[in-house]
C-alpha cells in the first residue's frame, strides 16, 4: 500500500473529524470514518464497472458531498482520477462534448463518474462512446477492501489551466502526493484537533483538489467546503463559515479577496468573528499587495490579523505547494528600484520609498520553499543567478512531477539533472525568500526594458468602473522592435461612452504613472467578456481577439 493511501485510510478510523458540505441552505457533517465506509461500496460498484489498478477515471461533479468518497474510492482501486473541465450556463455543449472526447481520449479512460449537477451530460457523452457510471449509484455497491498500490502508481492526472482544444495533464504520483502533503502541513505548523479548512474553491483545480480534499481526506483534518457558485453568489459567505465553524486555514485567488474586502467593508459590527483565522493563503494567480492591505484594513473590525494575509506559491506541477511563508508573518512586500529592476534585471531594495528618486516596485514575497524542494533561478543559460537577480525560476525534489500527458502522448517536465522550469520570472531575497515578478511569455521589452503585464493590470485596477480581478495586459507584436501592449479590461458602465472615455483615459494615466509606458490602446468590455481558463485564471493570449 502506498504510504498516501495508507494514511488516508488509517485516518478514517482515527481522526474523529470530518467533511461539511451543504452550506448555506441544509449543512451535513460527515466524519471520515463515514465517507471512507461509503468509498468502499463506491469501490465495489467500480470494480463491477471494469475499474482497477492503473486504469484512469474522469470525474465530473460539482458537489464535494459528492467529489470526496467517489475519489477516495478511484484511489482504493488503483486508478487515476482527471477532474474535468465543467460546462457553465455559457459553455458551448458540442464544444465542451468535442473537448471532453478528446481528453478522456488523451488520458485513455475507462469511465466517467457523472454527479450533480451534471447528469444532463450523460446522453453527450453517451453518443460519443463514453462509458458513464452514476455518482448516485455508486453506493450501491458491494463493500470491498483496497487493492494494493505503490509509490509511483497515478493518483491524479491533473488538467492545466489552459487544457482546451490541445490538453496537457500533469501526472501526480501517490508519492508526490504524500511528500507535498507532508511538506505544507508542517510548513504550517498544522495541528488536527484546533485547525479547521474553509473552502469554495473549485475541485478541478489543484487549488480546491489537493489542498483542501485530497490534503485533509489524507490526515483526517476538519474541513468545510462548498462551491464557488455558492462563493459567487454571496461572497460575504465565506467570512461567515470561517466564523461559525472557527476557520483557521482557508485559500483563494487575489480577485477573491478583493470581492471580500468589499464586502466586509459593508458588513455591520459584531457579525462576524474572524480572529480565529490563521491563514489566508493567496495563490493561484498575481498577488496584488494593496489587496491584502484594503483586506486587512476591512478585516481589522471582525478581529482579522494582519498576520494571517499570506502570499503563497503553489503549481499543479510541484503537486502543489512550492513556497509557504512561516505562520504568523503575513505579507511581506519587496520594495524595489524599478528601473534597475527592468533594465538590469536587478532586484535592488528601497529602503525608503517617500525619499527614492525614481519609481519603485511593490512585490509580495512568497516565502521560502517548503520542505523537500530545491529552487534555484537561473539565466538564459540555465547557469544559477545570485540572490536578487532576476531570472527563470527552477524547481526540483520528490513532490515534482514527471511530465505530462498530451494528445501526443507523455512529455517530460524535467530538464537536466531534474531541474523543472516553472515559466515563471522571479528572484529569491537574502533569506531565500521567493518573488515572483512575471511570466516569461508574457514579458513586454520596451527600450531594453522588461514591463510586467501585472504592474499594468494592477494599475488598471485601480480605475473606478473596472471591476476587480478583470484587467489584461496583452503584449502586441511580440519579438518586434516597436513592440507594445494594449489593456482590455470589464466594466459595469460598458454602455456608457461617457463613462468609457473616463475609464480609457485614466487606464492610460495609471498606467504611465505605473510603469512609464502608454499602452497603445484600451478596450472596455461587459462584464463576463475576458475569456478565462477553465479555473476562472484571465487568458492574455486569447484577450487579443478583442482588440479592434
Amino acid at each position: 500500500m502506498s504510504r498516501f493511501t495508507e494514511e488516508m485510510f488509517t485516518s478514517a478510523d482515527s481522526s474523529g473529524r470530518g467533511l461539511v458540505t451543504g452550506e448555506p441552505d441544509a449543512p451535513v457533517r460527515r466524519g471520515w470514518d463515514e465517507i471512507h465506509r461509503l468509498a468502499r461500496r463506491m469501490a465495489g460498484a467500480l470494480a463491477a464497472a471494469g475499474i482497477g489498478r492503473g486504469h484512469a477515471v474522469g470525474v465530473l461533479a460539482g458537489l464535494p458531498a459528492d467529489i470526496a468518497p467517489v475519489c477516495q474510492a478511484i484511489w482504493m482501486r488503483g486508478a487515476s482520477i482527471t477532474m474535468l473541465h465543467q460546462p457553465t450556463p455559457r459553455t458551448d455543449l458540442a464544444l465542451w462534448a468535442r473537448d471532453t472526447d478528446t481528453v478522456l481520449t488523451m488520458i485513455d479512460a475507462r469511465a466517467v463518474v457523472l454527479g450533480s449537477p451534471f447528469e444532463p451530460a450523460a446522453p453527450l457523452l453517451a453518443e460519443r462512446g463514453i462509458t458513464v457510471v452514476p455518482a448516485g449509484e455508486l453506493a450501491e455497491g458491494p463493500d470491498t477492501d483496497p487493492l494494493p498500490t505503490d509509490e509511483s502508481d497515478i493518483a491524479l492526472q491533473q488538467l492545466t489551466s489552459g487544457s482546451t482544444g490541445s490538453p496537457k495533464a500533469v501526472r501526480i504520483t501517490h508519492d508526490n502526493f504524500f511528500v507535498n502533503a507532508h511538506a505544507m502541513f508542517d510548513r504550517v505548523k498544522f495541528q488536527l484537533e484546533q485547525d479547521v479548512m474553509v473552502s469554495w474553491l473549485p475541485l478541478f483545480h489543484d487549488m480546491g483538489m489537493v489542498g483542501f480534499l485530497s490534503v485533509p481526506m489524507q490526515f483526517g483534518a476538519e474541513v468545510v467546503c462548498v462551491t464557488p457558485l455558492d462563493f459567487l453568489r454571496r461572497p460575504i459567505l465565506w467570512a461567515e463559515l470561517i466564523s461559525k465553524y472557527r476557520g483557521t486555514v482557508t485559500a483563494a485567488p487575489n480577485f477573491a479577496y478583493s470581492l471580500l474586502a468589499r464586502r466586509l467593508a459593508r458588513a455591520e459590527d459584531g457579525s462576524l468573528d474572524l480572529s480565529c483565522v490563521r491563514y489566508m493563503w493567496n495563490g493561484a494567480e498575481p498577488v496584488d499587495p494593496d489587496t491584502m492591505a484594503a483586506l486587512a484594513a476591512a478585516g481589522e473590525r471582525f478581529g482579522l490579523r494582519p498576520s494571517a494575509l499570506t502570499p503563497v506559491y503553489g503549481m499543479a506541477e510541484t503537486t502543489l505547494a512550492v513556497s509557504i511563508p512561516e505562520p504568523d508573518v503575513g505579507q511581506i512586500v519587496d520594495t524595489v528600484d524599478a528601473d534597475l529592476l527592468e533594465a538590469l534585471g536587478k532586484a535592488v531594495p528601497v529602503p525608503d520609498p517617500e525619499t527614492h528618486r525614481g519609481p519603485v516596485r511593490r512585490l509580495p514575497q512568497l516565502g521560502r520553499a517548503v520542505d523537500n524542494l530545491a529552487v534555484r533561478v537561473v539565466d538564459d543559460e540555465h547557469r544559477p543567478l545570485p540572490n536578487r537577480s532576476v531570472g527563470v525560476i527552477e524547481v526540483r525534489g520528490p513532490a515534482v512531477t514527471s511530465g505530462y500527458l498530451t494528445v501526443d502522448g507523455f512529455r517530460p517536465a524535467r530538464g537536466a539533472e531534474n531541474w523543472l522550469d516553472t515559466g515563471d520570472i522571479g528572484y529569491l531575497t537574502e533569506d531565500d525568500s521567493i518573488v515572483i515578478c512575471g511570466r516569461v511569455k508574457d514579458v513586454i521589452i520596451m527600450g531594453g526594458r522588461n514591463i510586467f503585464p501585472t504592474d499594468i493590470e494592477r494599475a488598471a485596477l485601480r480605475v473606478r468602473g473596472v471591476r476587480p480581478g478583470n484587467a489584461v495586459a496583452v503584449r502586441l507584436d511580440a519579438g518586434q522592435k516597436r513592440e507594445s501592449f494594449a489593456v482590455v479590461v470589464e466594466s459595469n458602465d460598458y454602455a456608457d461612452a461617457e463613462l468609457v472615455r473616463r475609464i480609457e483615459h485614466r487606464i492610460v494615466h495609471e498606467v504611465f504613472s505605473a510603469v512609464g509606458a502608454r499602452p497603445r490602446s484600451v478596450t472596455v468590455l461587459e462584464p463576463g467578456a475576458l475569456p478565462k481558463t477553465s479555473s476562472g485564471k484571465l487568458r492574455r493570449s486569447a484577450t487579443a481577439a478583442h482588440l479592434g
